[in-house]
This record gives C-alpha cells, structure tokens and sequence, in this order.
C-alpha cells in the first residue's frame, strides 16, 4: 500500500525562508497547503508563485501555529490524504525524508505519528542558533512528545480532534500528549527531517523566545499536570524561590552564600551534561550559562500566562523574530 501525502505548511513572515521551504517540497508531487498569519512581506504571493494552495487566516482572531495547522488539514477535505507531513516555513525539508517516514508509519496501523531529527542550518552565527540546535536533537525511538514538523496519520489527527488553537507554545507537545492518551505511538526516526533556520542573533530574541517557552509550560502544564512537571519546578526554584532568597540573604550573608551556591551547583551540573552530550568544553561552559539564565524569561512567561488567564485575555503570540 502507497500512502496519500500532502503536506501542510505554515508560516508568518518568513521571507527567503519560505521560499526555501517551499523548494525543498518541489518535485514530489505533493499537494502542498500554506497557511500564512498575517504576512507582510510578500509570503502569500511566493507560496502562489511555488505553486501551493494558500489560506490565509482571518486577523481579527489571534494567531498560533495550532490555528494554521488546524486551518491547513481542514483546506484538505473533501479528499483527505492518508498522512499529512506538518512543516514550519522556516523548515526545509531533508531530501529522502517524507519517503522514509512514509515507510515507518505503514510499518504498524498503531503508530500515529512519525518524526526525526531537526537541526540548525547556521548553528556557527549565534550563540542562541548553536542552543537550538543541540535542543532540537533527541534520542530516536518511541517518543512521548515532538516538535511541529511531524508525518501525521489522518486518523489519528481525526480520533484526538487535532491542535489546540488556544495554545501559544508548545502546542505540538499537548497535541503528542492526547495522542499518546488515545493509544497512539509515536516514533522518531533516526534519520535528518529538516534544516530549521532560527535566525536568532540578539539576546532579545532569546529572551522573547525563552519567555514563550515558559508561557507554554504553565498552559500546557496546566493541561496535562504530568508534562513538564521539572521544568516547571526548576522555573519555580531557580527563577522565583532563590532570587527572593537572596534578597533575604543581604541581611544573613550565610543564607545568600548558599544561594550562590546553589546556581553555581546548577551551572556546573547543566556544563557537565552537555559536556557529556559530546559537546565541547568551551561551548558547553557558554551555553550551560544560557540555559541557567533562561529561568527567569520562563517564569516571566509562566506568569504572563497566568495573568492572562485569571482576565480572561486572550493567548497572543510572543514572536521572536
């Protein structure tokens, strides 16, 4: 059996991104859906020029990438596909791959979801690209959750009622864990899917980009308690319990030695981790510094969402680029 592919690619001002996107599809056949958000530089017409179906997404409801996924499935019907490959326009894809993954996921009715390795294309032009790119790559096997490029099987998008909309951030990961709760498998292959392009060179980008991930904690969190239960606890610690006890420390110095203490224990066991990931010392001493930092953009992100959601607001995206 032959798998019916077509592919669902969604983006929001990405430029000569996209068009990269859109070319490393080309010559296969697939019927390629773009969604864009609200671009204002020209994506639409470069999705059209490429030869994709374009939907473009009212302006007057907030943007998320789980909206644009959901939009994107929906422009399939009436002639649904058997699998849709998901991709980010800042994504192109590795070629090989969607054959590759076709396969894995004919191997078992009961795998819903096949991923495999992102990795960065310029990871040498930033501190903040080279985080990314360790971030991105994961042991290979069977998975509990997966970022948004992903060959999804219909059916199983289908039984669990697809993306949340709502959500902000880490939206793939919730949509992994219902269907992991539906009883579906996913598997990571461990094989290149694609080339992702974060172009983040400033420590603003950074620190936006951390402050979303923290948003997508505390709402995904609150979702399924069980999932990201330690980064939580570590956000908690190191962004909010220390720093006030430091503060009490400036007038019992015992007390803020051993805060200092506790976040040099931390950096040395983060540089020893990445060290033993096969990083190199230095990188890894850089980059074990980042991560330590990231603490407090995350709680500035968990509390945002928990602002917005004791108001009532609605979930706006943190863009970072």
């Amino acid at each position: 059996m032959t798998l019916r592919i077509a592919v669902v690619l969604i983006g929001r001002n990405e430029g000569a991104r996209l068009v990269a996107s859109l070319a490393s599809l080309g010559g296969q056949g697939l019927r390629v859906v773009y969604v864009d958000s609200g671009s204002t530089d020209g994506s639409v017409a470069a999705a059209r020029a490429a030869g994709a179906e374009v939907v473009e997404l009212d302006t007057t409801t907030p943007f998320t990438a789980a909206r644009a996924r959901n939009a994107g499935f929906a422009a399939l019907a009436p002639d649904l596909p058997d699998a849709v490959q998901f991709i980010d326009g800042d994504c192109i894809v590795v070629p090989g791959w969607i054959e590759r993954a076709a396969a894995a996921l004919m191997a078992e009715d009961g795998i819903g979801l096949v991923t495999g390795w992102r990795s960065e294309i310029h990871p040498e032009s930033s501190v903040y690209n080279a985080l990314c790119d360790h971030e991105w790559h994961r042991p290979a096997g069977e998975i509990i959750a997966c970022g948004g490029d992903m060959l999804l099987r219909v059916a199983a998008y289908q039984e669990v009622g697809g993306f949340d909309g709502t959500i902000i951030a880490s939206e793939d990961e919730e949509f992994c864990q219902r269907l992991r709760k539906a009883g579906w498998r996913l598997i990571r292959l461990p094989h290149p899917m694609t080339r992702h392009d974060a172009a983040m060179r400033t420590f603003g980008q950074w620190w936006r980009r951390a402050v979303r991930s923290g948003h997508g904690f505390a709402q995904v969190g609150e979702m399924h308690p069980g999932y990201f239960a330690r980064e939580r606890a570590r956000v908690w610690v190191y962004g909010l319990v220390l720093p006030l006890l430091a503060v009490v420390g400036l007038f019992w110095f015992p007390l803020l030695v051993g805060v200092l203490a506790a976040y040099a224990m931390s950096y040395v066991k983060t540089a020893q981790g990445l060290r033993t990931s096969g990083m190199g010392t230095r990188a890894a001493l850089h980059q074990a510094l980042f991560l330590s930092l990231s603490k407090f953009p995350n709680l500035i992100g968990m509390l945002t969402y928990k602002l917005r959601k004791r108001r009532g607001d609605a979930m706006q995206i943190i863009e970072y680029k």
